[in-house]
């Protein structure tokens, strides 16, 4: 019994040890099956649109057949009785008793009216790998026709632009991999490479051409009618023999007339009556088959698209491209005004861009951040750009080498050059870029040494010249685990010494004025006083003794007597003085060591700096109080004052004269000012993610928001803040109204306020859904706004009393997915959508909100913006092997001649507008420390602004063009950047070709 009873226990431990990994295996399938089934409800809906988009064809191709043929319409329109019951009349070829003729023969037929006899002929065709002869009926008069009491009626299906008949093979097919994917449904499809293919989509029928050739005197039917497309076909064989799939109808000989009937010898009538009748039960078996397999929603778009060949038709009208994002296949429609796509030439922009301005300044983690230099300029950096910022002139210059955020900085003796530390970050495929330190020249700007490439782990955290060789050394310290302190020869570019410093955080490092061979450094709970001998390098820990001691120690200064000041999380100011060695505890040798000679009580909280004046008085600013604190040499309190909340605590202090003093604090802000006349901020910035940004429409202001909960409105002429304020949530999108005095603010709630731009004050106040907002567009006569939201729909609302008063008028329903982007059309009519599952969709504001089934009918509609990042116009944005998350966001400018590009690895990229070709070339810039979140061009397109995600940095680019530039259309690009913008309705153009 006792041995049964442990037996069980193993089985149970057992059990329990497996639990946790099968529970966690699980989760993962789990959500990679939500994952593909988002995917498929997607690819069901379009399936669902092309069904309808049949269905609506069939009366037009009656339009034509009648057109072209009389006689066909009382075909088509009688019917006849049978055992005393109306049933509909369908001519067959075995039905019609002497009119079998063999493949490929010709057939003659003489008409009452004294037509010349024409020639027919029936080219053979391949449905899948079994042939099936097609035989060509000609009309014959009543007289010679078999009676049609024992006959059909015409099938119309012969000439449909996908035969709807021919889906039955397609479900069957579709069954078929069904079964093969349940037995295979671990097994993932692999990302497809971002391919485009272009293809013509299939039309209904090829009466054109016959009627071409019927009449080849009247000129009312030279053009081809627009058709419906479907949104995805393969490209029309050459030769009709070798087609892998069998379409509805064949191409037209020249010279010949034949009506195409896709009535097989091999299909019987009981055949045709039973597919009928499985129809429907197979429909919706195939809806279930998707369902439990969302992996086949590629091969079942595959298995629609190759149930039908192109009809016959000129030029390029109605060609397709498709392109494909995590294995979902994307159908876009070339604008008819594009004859040859596969000649268009995609070149760089003539348009470049330079930086112009860099709003904000990282305080909020960074340390030793913010020097004063003898040129009256400020230098201090955000993200990978360090800024030198002319405190009087209030200009600006950029060092711009570095290839990831800057970390920390030193001024070398000469007050010079620089030394500037980066993060390692990661390239695009996720794989470490190595950090390094750049020696330059803050006059020329001009690099004069790299160093530690390859060298340093994880980043620079600081950086330090020696100071008593006239700093001839460099010490830096990277951000390994071990926190690896090096000593560099900085002008041989050769390391000295390297060891290993400590495994806390480390926040500072100095060289010893007096002594090149003394090194400090302080962090979490130490100081260590390093002493550099003989090419190797020793510390000693600062014994605290009787003091207490902190937590951190976050910074520290040598007087001008030699002494060293620290400031510690308690704050304290600590005084470390030299001492005769303890002979009794160290033993004989030692030398004199730091040791702690007066502690002063300087701040409520911690010290965050010191900072040493020219006559020997000290700054101190405190973290928790907000105060800046001026001492005198021993240390003796003479004045203070408190800088405002808003701003957050103090960071660093830079001496400007002595009397005018630069504070950066913690809330990425720079004041500048006095003890006596206050402080004032010249530099402000975010303190969080930014996402929403929206630009005037006719002055140079913008406004940005984001997770920091602030709504910022700057001045892209002054560079500088106009006003801000902060709301209860998180800003994620906003949008000026086309008459500038208000702007929409979505939050991450499904409010969404509306801001007067003067008074400042909320002027509305709305909901929608309780989820967060993702785009505000005003329509272009400011009638209508769009607000677009994460849970899959568009709420449209009506606009009046100047912006001020807002009317629900409907809501767009259909998306499978968050919307990402959404534009409006020129003349206000229609939205163009974009949605977290890569869909594009087109929607009718004026006719009720309506889904626009048929895309195909959009391709030449003209957009007052585009800032959806998938269409036409913008596909060559896309790099091979996108996942559809590297674009954040794209703004085209109103010029209509350049497209900028945010993308997730740090980069602002210009296209040449329109860029619809891929692998499409740009210029690219760099200087954002984070992914691209948007991009906006001002209302003259003068400048650019990008905003930066983690970095919190905002920056403005001036857009320079070239001479060539300045002619309205592209040098390059023979094609008008927007299409045309008829919007007559297809059945009506079609009835006018037709005469």
């Amino acid at each position: 019994m006792d041995g049964s009873t442990n037996s069980l226990d193993d089985v149970s431990a057992g059990s329990s040890a497996e639990f946790p990994d099968r529970l966690s295996l699980m989760e993962v399938r789990l959500q990679a099956q939500e994952d593909e089934i988002t995917l498929l409800k997607s690819s069901l809906a379009d399936a669902l649109r092309k069904l309808r988009l049949h269905d609506q064809q069939i009366p037009l191709l009656k339009q034509q057949l009648i057109a072209v043929n009389p006689g066909a319409a009382r075909v088509l329109n009688q019917s006849f009785s049978v055992d005393g019951f109306s049933k509909p009349c369908r001519l067959s070829t075995s039905s019609l008793d002497g009119l079998h003729h063999p493949v490929n023969s010709h057939v003659s037929n003489s008409t009452e009216n004294g037509e010349g006899s024409r020639a027919h002929s029936v080219p053979s065709l391949k449905a899948g790998t079994s042939e099936r002869s097609t035989q060509t009926d000609p009309w014959t008069p009543e007289s010679v026709r078999t009676p049609l009491a024992a006959s059909k009626s015409l099938c119309l299906e012969d000439a449909l632009p996908e035969g709807v008949s021919l889906m039955e093979e397609a479900l069957n097919k579709l069954h078929q991999e069904t079964q093969e994917e349940e037995n295979n449904e671990d097994e993932r499809e692999k990302d497809r490479s971002w391919r485009s293919v272009v293809e013509e989509p299939i039309q209904p029928t090829s009466i054109r051409t016959l009627q071409q050739q019927q009449s080849k005197s009247s000129e009312e039917s030279q053009g081809s009618a627009p058709q419906t497309p479907t949104s995805s076909s393969p490209a029309p064989p050459k030769e009709p023999s070798s087609s892998p799939h069998t379409g509805p109808l064949s191409p037209i000989m020249e010279g010949e007339k034949t009506l195409m009937r896709r009535n097989s010898e091999k299909l019987s009538k009981d055949t045709q009556d039973k597919t009928k009748q499985r129809m429907p039960k197979k429909a919706a078996s195939s809806t279930n088959l998707l369902t439990r397999s969302p992996s086949l929603e590629g091969r079942a778009k595959d298995l629609l698209a190759s149930t039908g060949t192109q009809g016959s038709r000129r030029g390029t009208q109605g060609q397709s491209i498709k392109m494909f994002i995590r294995g979902r296949p994307i159908t876009m429609y070339v604008p008819s005004n594009i004859q040859n796509y596969d000649e268009l030439k995609m070149d760089l922009p003539s348009e470049k861009l330079e930086l112009d301005w860099v709003y904000g300044y990282r305080g909020r983690d960074c340390r030793g951040n913010l020097y004063m230099l003898p040129s009256g300029e400020a230098v201090y950096f955000i993200a990978c750009v360090v800024v030198l910022y002319h405190v009087t002139k209030q200009t600006q210059r950029h060092y711009r080498k570095h290839t990831d955020c800057v970390r920390c900085l030193a001024i070398h003796p000469g007050k010079v050059l620089i030394a500037s530390g980066q993060t390692a970050g990661v390239d695009k495929d996720g794989k470490p870029l190595q950090p390094f330190v750049h020696i330059w020249d803050s006059t020329t700007l001009v690099t004069l040494q790299q160093i530690g490439l390859g060298t340093f782990e994880r980043g620079v955290g600081s950086v330090a010249f020696s100071n008593a060789d006239a700093g001839a050394f460099l010490c830096v310290i990277d951000d390994s685990n071990e926190h690896m302190l090096s000593v560099w020869d900085w002008n041989k570019n050769t390391k000295v010494v390297e060891v290993k410093s400590t495994n806390e955080t480390v926040f500072a490092v100095e060289f010893n004025p007096a002594d090149t061979n003394n090194i400090i450094t302080c962090g979490k709970s130490h100081v260590y006083f390093w002493t550099l001998s003989a090419g190797t390098l020793t510390k000693k820990q600062g014994i605290f003794g009787k003091y207490k001691k902190p937590k951190f120690i976050m910074c520290f200064v040598f007087s001008l007597t030699g002494d060293v000041l620290t400031g510690d999380s308690e704050g304290n100011i600590l005084t470390w003085g030299k001492s005769a060695a303890d002979i009794k505890t160290l033993g004989k040798g030692a030398k004199e060591t730091f040791q702690i000679m007066k502690q002063t009580r300087a701040h409520e909280g911690s010290v965050f700096t010191l900072c040493v004046l020219q006559g020997g008085a000290l700054l101190s600013g405190g973290g928790k109080d907000r105060r800046i604190i001026r001492w005198s040499a021993d240390l003796a309190p003479e004045r203070e004052c408190e800088i405002p909340e808003k701003f957050g605590a103090v960071r660093t202090i830079a001496d400007v004269d002595g009397e005018e003093l630069l504070v950066g604090t913690t809330r990425n802000a720079i004041l500048r000012g006095t003890f006596s006349d206050g402080f004032v901020a010249t530099v402000q910035g975010h303190v969080d993610e930014m996402w929403g940004l929206a630009t005037h429409p006719f002055q140079n202001i913008f406004l940005t928001c984001g997770n920091d909960k602030q709504v910022c409105v700057w001045n892209a002429e002054e560079h500088s803040l106009s006003w801000c304020t902060t709301l209860e949530e998180s800003g994620l999108c906003a949008d000026f109204s086309p008459n500038g005095a208000v702007v929409s603010v979505g939050l991450s709630t499904g409010r969404w306020l509306v801001m007067d731009l003067q008074t400042r004050e909320v002027v509305s106040d709305l909901i929608d859904g309780n989820e967060q907002l993702s785009v505000i567009r005003y329509s272009p006569d400011g009638s209508f706004v769009a607000v677009g939201s994460h849970d899959n729909f568009i709420y449209i609302y009506s606009v009046t009393e100047g912006g001020r008063r807002y009317t629900r008028f409907g809501k767009c329903t259909g998306h499978s997915s968050f919307i990402t982007h959404l534009d409006w059309s020129k003349d206000g009519k229609y939205i163009m959508s974009n949605s977290g599952d890569y869909e594009i969709l087109y929607w009718d504001v004026a006719g009720g909100c309506k889904l626009l089934r048929n895309r195909y009918e959009s391709k030449d509609r003209e957009w007052a913006s585009y800032t959806c990042v998938l269409g036409f116009h913008v596909m060559g944005v896309w790099l091979e092997g996108s996942d559809g998350t590297d674009i954040n966001a794209l703004c085209r400018s109103h010029s209509e001649r350049v497209v900028a590009v945010a993308d997730d690895f740090c980069k602002v990229h210009l296209f040449q507008y329109p860029c619809p070709k891929p692998k499409a070339p740009s210029h690219r810039y760099e200087g954002h420390g984070s992914h691209v979140t948007n991009v906006r061009f001002t209302h003259s397109d003068s400048h650019l602004l990008s905003l930066g995600g983690k970095d919190t940095c905002i920056l403005q680019w001036r857009v320079k063009r070239s001479g060539a530039a300045d002619n309205k259309d592209h040098p390059n690009f023979s094609l008008p950047p927007s299409t045309s913008t008829s919007f007559s309705d297809p059945g009506n153009q079609r009835e006018k070709e037709l005469g």
